[in-house]
């Protein structure tokens, strides 16, 4: 199989066909602007079309036995493991990923499959008392019938299937909405993986589409009851407005703009491992990654020897092809995003700022750049970098590093780097972030553990028991078992 032939297609209710629009969308290899697929894309037809046959399949598919449905899952997890070699492929093509990237991303997703089998079984219902005698109340805990789910480029596969796996899992049908840039790896991949699956036609639905096309008709369409959204904050804001104006639930992931934080009691091999945790934090997958440390916050009693350490390995990293495995620096995902990185470099220059690494940008090739000098107001040190370029900022104290840590209006991850561990849980508590890692990197998803963000970084939490209230409703039936004595 071709994944970007035979997938590269509009998937509603069980068929592969061609979108209605008057125009394509061009899916493009990111190192090498290859043409991966065309792909027409779909009309607000297409949209009613596919929220109709979701809404029809989820009656029957809520009414399943939760231990049928799982074995749905369990089936696409044996097919991830048998096609893993040629996922990671797909994943380096069209995302331009390293191999490492790509090999992380579907073992992570395997992950949260895993999860979604145990979780077709988690939802429980509660027997409540009542003040009123012979009352008895009932809670249950029930699917909410059809999500739609918008994904990101940068880890589609991952965080397509982190809504879409425990949304199917606990009876509700899905409508997936792909980010352009990865049509097939954030659709139609997935939708392949169900179908060869068994699961029900008319559950999962891929829409290939432009805001251009279809306005707001995501959000806005009758059927959904939630949507789940990654990506911008720009976007988000808008998703989560018109969700809310249709009273609808959104669970938003968002941007991020997380510092790593080096306090001053490391010695020389907490700093190294230190350094290794904020090069990782800040460049995996080209940094084009909502936790990455756009940030490197670093006490100034050991600025010097960190910063030696630092700019070495950053220096040493390998740009280049995404397919060599000693390529750690592969392209990021289009021209307009390396010549944005490249501008903001340069403003950043001009501003004052000293570049302690100065990468060059090669068509979409962008080589990482280490910045310092910054003021603590400018521009740069408030908005997320969505690319593999960092800040390093000293500070004097803890206080200060609070300080610094918390002024962004962002709040999604952080981490903290000491010698004494409730040290450092102490300081995590006093940052404004849903999420802060303690002597590790500033990326970490875990399929048991909430994953959201706070500020501008998100509404809302997945993963764990987070997906079962992002994805379920509670229903209080009572049964009056006597006579109420009612008052007229």
């Amino acid at each position: 199989m071709s994944y970007f032939t035979d997938l590269a297609h509009q998937y509603i209710d069980g068929e592969w066909r061609t979108g209605s629009g008057s125009w394509d969308i061009i899916d493009f290899n990111p190192y090498n602007g290859e043409k991966l697929a065309a792909i027409t894309i779909a009309t607000v037809r297409e949209i009613d079309e596919a929220y109709r046959a979701a809404e029809r399949a989820q009656r029957a598919w809520a009414a399943t036995n939760p231990y049928t449905r799982r074995r749905v899952f369990e089936r696409v997890l044996r097919l991830v493991e048998e096609r893993k070699d040629d996922i990671i492929e797909a994943i380096i093509d069209e995302l331009g990923g390293t191999r490492l990237k790509a090999v992380y991303e579907v073992s992570a997703a395997q992950e949260f499959l895993r999860e979604a089998i145990q979780l077709s079984l988690r939802p429980e219902g509660r027997i409540l008392p009542s003040p009123v005698d012979g009352k008895e109340n009932r809670v249950y805990r029930l699917p909410v019938g059809v999500i739609g789910v918008i994904s990101p480029f940068n880890f589609p596969f991952l965080v397509t299937i982190k809504s879409v796996a425990p949304a199917l899992a606990l009876g509700n049908a899905v409508v997936i909405k792909p980010n352009q840039n990865a049509p097939v790896v954030g659709g139609g991949l997935i939708a392949k993986l169900f179908e060869d699956a068994e699961l029900p036609a008319g559950l999962l639905n891929v829409v290939v589409t432009d805001i251009a096309e279809v306005g707001d008709a995501l959000i806005e369409h009758p059927v959904p009851k939630v949507i789940s959204f990654a990506g911008s904050d720009r976007v988000g804001r808008h998703v989560g407005a018109v969700a809310g104006g249709n009273f609808k639930r959104a669970i938003l992931e968002l941007s991020g703009n997380s510092a790593l934080v080096v306090l001053d009691d490391l010695d020389e091999t907490g700093l190294d491992y230190a350094v290794d945790a904020a090069v990782v934090s800040r460049f995996v997958y080209q940094g084009q990654v909502c936790m990455a440390a756009n940030r490197i916050l670093v006490d100034r009693s050991v600025e010097q020897r960190f910063t030696e350490k630092f700019v070495a390995k950053v220096a040493s990293l390998r740009t280049g092809d995404p397919r060599d495995p000693e390529t750690q620096i592969g392209p990021v995902i289009n021209t307009f995003q390396a010549d944005a990185l490249t501008a903001l470099v340069d403003q950043a220059l001009a501003e004052g700022a000293t570049a302690l690494v100065r990468g060059r940008t090669r068509g979409n090739l962008v080589e990482p750049t280490v910045l310092a000098g910054l003021d603590e107001n400018s521009a740069l040190m408030q908005q997320e970098i969505f690319g593999p370029v960092v800040l390093l900022i000293p500070f004097d104290g803890e206080e200060e590093a609070v300080r610094l840590a918390n002024n962004t209006p962002y709040g999604l991850s952080g981490a903290v780097h000491t010698s004494n561990v409730e040290r450092g849980v102490a300081f995590a508590k006093r940052i404004v972030t849903g999420m802060v890692h303690v002597n590790d990197s500033t990326v970490q998803d875990e399929p048991l553990v909430a994953f959201g963000g706070e500020k501008f970084s998100g509404l809302g939490r997945l993963n764990g028991d987070s997906t079962v209230e992002a994805f379920t409703t509670q229903k209080w039936i009572s049964v009056q078992h006597g006579r109420t004595a009612f008052p007229f």
